[in-house]
């Protein structure tokens, strides 16, 4: 029996209807539920040499983990972290990409009550400088790949709270840097559960996540030890994972998306986790990675499938693949419908941000609308409001909204060392996502986007979500952001920045026929009246559109933007 079955009362399939999981669906935790004693450990005592990982290197190395291995690997870097004086509440920062020590580090540290922060590889030295002050990091343990260390080490002086480096691969090894591969092994594999004041609670806090800073600096969210099980949801009733499957999820470890796809709800599930540990995506790689280890079920950003989707994919045996899901942008029609065509399996989309698990998806039973998010999460109330906190009507634009007079696992405590930001976003018993939707008449949620990306045109509401999944609908668009750009006559006018797809050159007919494709397939009134060429978009170190820096760099220039609206499209 997979274990999400204890905190839920019930088998995924014992949901007989997507109302009957709406009702009745329920996470039961108790007060000192922690993840490593009560799932990893428990599963290593039932079934030792189940799989839980199967690790591929960049050069095709593989290393399969069982439960019992994790156990005894986390029980050895727990021993070692307690030794240096890590304890409960510590703030420990992993850049680690996807090295297998993430997953017994993480574990480690739920063990002795720290608090994780997973943090991606891009940083530089600024960014490490702020981090480690902002949360007072004590610890670091960084991946000996690539310049991590290098950015890190720049950053040293300025990081006065960080009492221990440590790196892997033996890299560096020495008086300033710890040697943590070498240093796990020489541990006990045998670790206590803490007892007393040493105990966790289970609303105690247990990871720290950095938001993408896409203005201003990045936020801590801030989650406790419940919010593994707010991941059920993610792994059995969305991603689909098969007790005894192997489930892909592509990110690395510096993510959220890799707490959502590639541990929790997952080994809940009782399935493993495929991690094929790559430095550039490729394609064709993915798609042998996929044929080759007969991965069951599959979750990629739209961007991944649509590279996928020109490969020929009849060349690759992907028939042990029975569910796929996706998440993060548009997931535009066509791709669905090939991916459909070419595999037989539908494209299953879900939403979330960092401060909630998985909270509007295509679940277990739900029959998928392309475009559309999916239902609303049954672990949570889920509201789209206006602005006076009133509900909106079907087909009404209006802000997402979490009802939070209870905490559900895996919602956020609070914006760490920021009450304004946590006032700002949590009031009235809700809590306030910043993304706008609407709803349909059968209870489908549609996004429209930020609050902040939302365009006022003479007298319009337009989310720019909507008109880039149309956008990229075309053959010779490869990526695009769509933003307000000032208009004297119309307050914003709709301006789409677009990243042309290989073989494809901007020019006066390329923006009429792009303008005229939009036209044909939404309101008139959402067309880009001004479309610019560029050859990359400005995003954040996790790969996020930054928007906010296109409006800002047009805001800044003088004179009219380069490609106006030709005559004959007013």
């Amino acid at each position: 029996m997979p274990l999400y079955e204890k905190y839920v009362g019930r088998s995924r399939d014992d949901f007989a209807t997507l109302e009957d999981l709406q009702k009745n669906y329920k996470v039961t935790v108790g007060d000192d539920f922690n993840y490593s004693y009560d799932v990893v450990d428990e599963i290593a005592r039932q079934t030792p040499d189940k799989l839980a990982m199967l690790w591929v290197s960049n050069e095709g190395v593989e290393r399969r983990f069982t439960f019992e291995d994790l156990r005894r690997l986390s029980n050895q870097a727990a021993n070692l972290l307690t030794s240096l004086g890590v304890g409960k509440g510590d703030c420990v920062m992993l850049v680690l990409k996807r090295g297998y020590q993430f997953w017994y580090t993480l574990l480690a540290l739920h063990r002795i009550g720290a608090i994780a922060i997973p943090a991606t590889h891009l940083l530089t030295a600024k960014d490490y400088v702020y981090r480690a002050n902002a949360a007072t990091v004590k610890m670091m343990i960084i991946t000996g790949d690539g310049d991590a260390t290098d950015h890190v080490a720049e950053a040293m002086p300025e990081c006065p709270t960080v009492q221990f480096y440590a790196v892997t691969k033996h890299k560096q090894a020495g008086e300033t840097w710890m040697d943590y591969d070498a240093l796990v092994a020489q541990q006990s594999e045998e670790f206590a559960r803490p007892t007393g004041e040493k105990a966790n609670k289970s609303s105690d806090p247990m990871l720290m996540f950095f938001t993408s800073g896409t203005t201003g600096y990045p936020k801590m969210v801030w989650h406790d030890f419940t919010y593994p099980l707010g991941h059920i949801l993610t792994g059995c009733f969305w991603h689909r994972v098969e007790d005894g499957g192997l489930h892909f999820t592509i990110s690395d470890t510096g993510w959220g998306k890799a707490l959502w796809g590639k541990i929790y709800g997952q080994w809940l599930g009782g399935s493993a986790v495929f991690t094929y540990d790559f430095d550039r995506f490729h394609a064709p790689e993915i798609l042998h990675m996929m044929e080759k280890y007969r991965v069951t079920t599959f979750c990629a950003p739209p961007t991944m499938y649509r590279y996928m989707i020109k490969e020929d994919l009849s060349q690759y045996d992907l028939s042990a693949l029975k569910h796929c899901t996706t998440a993060g942008e548009a997931l535009n029609p066509d791709l669905f419908d090939f991916w459909k065509e070419h595999t037989g399996l539908t494209i299953f989309e879900g939403f979330g941000q960092t401060e909630t698990p998985l909270t509007v998806a295509n679940l277990t039973h739900a029959v998928p609308k392309p475009g559309s998010m999916g239902h609303p999460s049954p672990a949570f109330t889920i509201e789209v409001q206006r602005g006076d906190g009133s509900r909106c009507d079907v087909g009404e634009t209006g802000e997402i909204c979490i009802d939070v007079h209870e905490k559900a696992p895996g919602i956020m405590l609070e914006y760490y060392r920021n009450p304004e930001k946590t006032e700002a976003a949590v009031y009235d018993g809700w809590y306030h996502t910043g993304d706008t939707a609407w709803v349909d008449e059968d209870g489908y949620l549609w996004y429209v986007g930020r609050n902040d990306d939302v365009i006022k045109s003479s007298g319009y509401r337009i989310g720019p979500f909507e008109i880039e999944s149309v956008l990229l609908e075309h053959e010779a668009v490869r990526e695009c952001a769509v933003t307000g750009v000032p208009d004297p006559v119309r307050g914003k006018a709709v301006k789409a920045t677009v990243v042309l797809a290989e073989g494809f050159e901007g020019s006066e007919v390329l923006v009429r026929e792009l303008q005229q494709w939009v036209k044909q397939r939404t309101a008139p009134y959402k067309y880009p009246r001004v479309v610019e060429f560029v050859d990359a978009l400005p995003k954040t170190v996790n790969g996020k559109i930054r928007r906010a820096a296109i409006r800002e760099a047009d805001e800044s220039q003088e004179g009219t933007p380069k490609t106006k609206v030709p005559e004959g499209l007013v």
